[in-house]
């Protein structure tokens, strides 16, 4: 499992977002704070708070495709 933290600010980003990582047949959530969506689902996405950096967690080792599709959305720590 890979964590990375990414920031889904705008409703453009969002749907470019699960756009790319619908893509990919791995399961993937987002958490912010204990709430625990699909990655694939816009819906999901816009039930958390999109103004703070969220977690996104895949599972999966062989995803370095998909860490350089979503790059733009990536916040570096």
């Amino acid at each position: 499992m890979k964590t990375v933290m990414i920031r889904l600010s705008l409703v453009e980003n969002v749907n470019r977002f699960v756009n790319i990582v619908a893509r990919y047949p791995y399961e993937m959530d987002l958490r912010a704070g204990r709430h625990v969506v699909d990655a694939k689902s816009i819906l999901g996405i816009f039930s958390l708070d999109l103004s703070k950096p969220i977690a996104m967690e895949i599972y999966s080792e062989d995803c370095d495709e998909l860490l350089k599709e979503i790059e733009p959305f990536v916040v570096s720590e």
